[in-house]
């Protein structure tokens, strides 16, 4: 597929939330130059002034960080554009049967990824992601990574590209493919144009998800070394995202954003979480954020990607050691600075900037996350009936059609009933009954554990009654990221159902119709 030709500007905030951002962001001045989508150079430093009654499309994340004065330097994704305008590839498959590629673009210039093309270029195959399109004009493509001093599980000890099908989720109702990062998958680009060296300030934003992490170095996205090996304290500026507790005394299991500054994992300057307020974050989608303005402070922020504001969990000094900052250019996605390829996570898009992006141009971003419509499942299939248990051949079922919260849910022979009829909504729930009866399919006690009991309970928003349906029959958990299972693989009426770690059997399948 072509790159963009054109650098046109098309408007997709909603008006109240367009002139409430200008407003937010006129006292910041007129930035002095702006990197456009990728159309070939960036413009001039001092492009001629605009007409004065000129307003500027701000709808997407790096328009909008431009028009901050703070211009994205890498814009990756395989979900959508993060320029209205950029109308070029997303991203590089490959299929196994005949190691033929194919570049994934937009339907439409500034819009959502074409999976349909995916889909049919994968089908009866495997497919594998093999480059990441940078959609600024610079060019900073991601490869597959060539391994470094931790070797990942590739040819020479290189990385492995993720595998393009295992992670498809939805935006604004279209089916769009996610980076799925295993342990051993990586990408990465030494020597990348415009990004922050040596103490130069930086901006770094994610999308991700507390559905797939751990607590292994490093699921990571931003600067590391180019050499591949830790070259010492302050030479890497990335976001870290899983569970890992570097420094010890860490509130809660996590997941939680970090700063990887290399030699360590900082949720603050002096490393551990101390926060009671900070004990993890859990939603299927989260937007991550850090900057570092390489001298004196680094900033973490949350969100959930599905609505909503920011929370910053530490905004202070650099670390002892750390200032001023070292930062190399190499750009690097779901391994360490040293390759360390044992981190897992999920990745959909995110930047990097020149400069250190003001509160109310992250909080701008956050809207657009926000309103790009992230959704879980495939985009098809049903969202009320039946959830047949498909190794068992039988129905998840309330007992004895029990309304009574607690309840251990089982299978039994499909009949249709309303103990049988599951609704999946909005905010990724499986209710039961309807009413004053409504009860929600819950992890026990909001386990996190293999064997935690599958119960109904009164519906109450939390990350252990949300439940993600995903393309290859699993539901997972969204708190604990555990398939639902039935125990023991047993096919029995009565059999109970409870978590467990998945394993692609065929009793952790199951089909909502």
């Amino acid at each position: 597929m072509p790159r963009s030709a054109t650098d046109r500007r098309r408007t997709r905030f909603p008006a109240v939330l367009l002139i409430a951002l200008v407003m937010a962001l006129a006292a910041l001045g007129t930035p002095a130059f702006a990197t456009s989508p990728r159309t070939g150079t960036p413009p001039a430093a001092h492009p001629a002034a605009a007409p004065a009654n000129a307003v500027a499309d701000t709808s997407l994340p790096c328009d909008i960080y431009a028009a901050g004065g703070t211009p994205c330097v890498t814009a990756h994704s395989t979900t959508r554009a993060l320029f209205a305008a950029y109308d070029g590839p997303l991203y590089q498959i490959q299929r196994s049967s005949d190691q033929s590629h194919r570049d994934i673009g937009v339907l439409t210039a500034g819009g959502y990824a074409d999976a349909a093309s995916q889909v049919s270029f994968c089908a009866g195959t495997s497919c594998t992601i093999t480059k990441i399109y940078d959609q600024t004009a610079r060019h900073n493509d991601l490869p597959i990574s060539w391994g470094g001093y931790w070797k990942g599980p590739g040819p020479n000890g290189a990385d492995v590209g993720a595998d393009a099908m295992a992670l498809p989720v939805t935006a604004a109702g279209h089916q769009v493919f996610g980076v799925k990062v295993s342990p051993g998958v990586g990408y990465r680009l030494d020597h990348a144009s415009g990004v922050a060296t040596g103490s130069q300030p930086e901006g770094i934003y994610m999308v991700t998800s507390s559905n797939y992490t751990n607590q292994w170095c490093c699921f990571d996205y931003g600067s590391g070394e180019n050499t591949h090996t830790d070259t010492g304290n302050a030479t890497m500026n990335a976001i870290y995202w899983g569970n890992a507790c570097w420094f010890g005394g860490c509130t809660g299991t996590g997941p939680w954003v970090e700063a990887d500054l290399e030699n360590g994992m900082y949720h603050t300057n002096t490393g551990s979480n101390k926060d009671p307020n900070n004990p993890g974050v859990h939603y299927p989608f989260v937007s991550a954020w850090e900057k570092n303005n390489g001298t004196s402070n680094f900033t973490l922020k949350y969100g959930n990607g599905s609505g909503g504001g920011l929370t910053t969990t530490f905004s202070g000094p650099l670390p002892n050691g750390y200032s001023p900052m070292k930062t190399d250019s190499s750009v690097l996605l779901g391994t360490g600075g040293d390759n360390s390829p044992s981190g897992q996570g999920e990745f959909f898009e995110g930047a990097m900037t020149a400069g250190y992006p003001s509160d109310a141009t992250e909080n701008a971003v956050q809207a657009s996350i926000t309103a790009a419509g992230y959704g879980t499942g495939s985009g098809t299939g049903g969202t009320t009936g039946a959830l047949h248990a498909v190794g068992a051949g039988r129905c998840l079922d309330v007992p004895n059609s029990s309304t009574t919260a607690g309840t251990q849910t089982q299978i039994w022979d499909c009949g249709g009933a309303a103990n049988q009829t599951w609704s999946q909504t909005a905010s990724h729930e499986l209710t039961v009954y309807s009413g004053s009866s409504l009860l929600c399919l819950d992890a026990s006690g909001q386990g996190t554990s293999p064997g935690t009991k599958v119960i109904t309970w009164p519906c109450n928003g939390q990350a252990n009654q949300q439940w993600n349906r995903n393309a290859d029959g699993t539901v997972t958990n969204a708190r604990s990221g555990l398939c639902l299972d039935v125990t023991g693989a047993a096919t029995a009426n009565g059999t109970l159902v409870e978590l467990w770690t998945c394993n692609g059997q065929s009793n952790q399948q199951w089909s909502l119709s």
